[in-house]
């Protein structure tokens, strides 16, 4: 069994993975290269988002093979055969019970290890890539655009590094628009060493004026300001949102101190805390949707219908317990002190599975008990 378990899990994770990845590089790869970029730093940011992707998809594989295995030692009634010669739904779940608690500890290398380093190297490249941006801005008397709905300007470039009236706008957003004036502005490199990011590449203007125009009122904000400082890495788009420094801390860091940690990122307690111990659950999370698969699909050798139904149900276990995780990940954000309610899914999990297995103990009693004498 736990053969046939670990060649269908890694057919399914194989599948998956794929489909998944394949579809989130060519969407990158339209956003770079259209951006100028090298088909090298395509690859590279493709291969630094694999965690992400295998770190979603292992607990539907782990599931998915579980089930079909399951399901093909029914339809052989090999497990009738074995609960017959009085073998219990807990015993039948050892294999899976080891093979849950494999991968599992495959997956928690990946949360606590591969996964933050993975995106502590892209949130630098993409610094990088802003800094490369920022480059590529310094031509005067032109108008640039570094990315599509972005305009710069610059009239002239001194001697000295100051850039004379600069006109910058953004029209990504389909519901505003952001325009910046200034008569003077510098390009400079910004640290932060308490997240231990690098270099910033940001323009500061002087003496200008922002104006914001609101696309369903109409209504057009305008903002004169002395100084003002936009963060060149908003024109850089890969498609991983706005990347915080939490996300690439150990789980050990996050865990330890989270309000320390909040107050140095600029992120909430509550998202530090769910970030940290989401990880923990996401380690677990194989083992338990294989034991809740195996539970459910045990019982279909005592059901009237097609084992369809049954797989049915067992997708249905799978939906409720990843529904409970962004419940309870939502309600740890909104309040810090309900951190423990991040592990409810897997005591869900385990609820069913041991509901299911227990159900299957009492269907099986009275073949056993009914006994007849001479």
């Amino acid at each position: 069994m736990l053969s046939q378990l670990a060649r269908l899990f890694g057919f399914f994770a194989l599948v998956l993975v794929g489909i998944y990845w394949i579809n989130t590089a060519v969407q990158v790869f339209d956003r770079l290269i259209g951006d100028g970029q090298s088909a090298g730093l395509v690859l590279r940011y493709s291969a630094l988002s694999l965690p992400e992707v295998i770190g979603i998809v292992l607990p539907i594989a782990v599931f998915a093979a579980v089930v079909y295995v399951t399901n093909w030692l029914n339809g052989e009634s090999e497990l009738l055969v074995l609960q017959s010669a009085g073998f219990s739904g807990w015993r039948l779940a050892r294999p899976v019970v080891l093979f849950g608690l494999a991968v599992s500890l495959g997956a928690a290398l990946l949360v606590h290890v591969v996964l933050p380093s993975a995106r502590g190297e892209m949130t630098d490249m993409k610094r990088s890539l802003a800094r490369d941006v920022a480059a590529r801005l310094l031509s005067e008397g032109t108008f640039l655009h570094p990315v599509q709905g972005v305009t710069f300007y610059i009239r002239r470039i001194d001697d000295s590094g100051t850039l004379h009236d600069v006109f910058l706008s953004d029209r990504r957003a389909d519901d505003h628009a952001e325009t910046y004036t200034a008569a003077r502005a510098y390009l400079v490199n910004t640290a932060e060493p308490e997240a231990d990011s690098g270099a910033q590449p940001r323009l500061v203007m002087l003496g200008g004026m922002a104006q914001s125009l609101d696309a369903e009122s109409g209504r057009l904000l305008t903002t004169r300001f002395q100084d003002f400082s936009y963060d060149l890495t908003r024109l850089i788009d890969m498609g991983i949102g706005d990347e915080t420094p939490v996300l690439a801390l150990p789980t050990a860091t996050l865990l330890r101190d989270p309000a320390a940690i909040a107050v140095l990122t600029g992120e909430t307690t509550g998202f530090v805390l769910a970030e940290g111990h989401g990880r923990v659950r996401d380690s677990l999370a194989c083992l338990v949707t294989a034991l809740a698969g195996f539970a459910v699909m045990l019982n279909a050798g005592f059901s009237r219908f097609a084992p369809w139904r049954q797989m049915g149900l067992a997708v249905v276990v799978l939906a409720l317990v990843k529904m409970t995780e962004n419940i309870t990940a939502a309600a740890t954000l909104r309040d810090p002190a309900m951190w423990p309610a991040i592990y409810a899914p897997l005591v869900l999990g385990l609820a069913i599975t041991a509901a299911f297995l227990g159900w299957t103990g009492r269907r099986r009693a009275p073949a056993g008990g009914g006994a007849r004498t001479a």
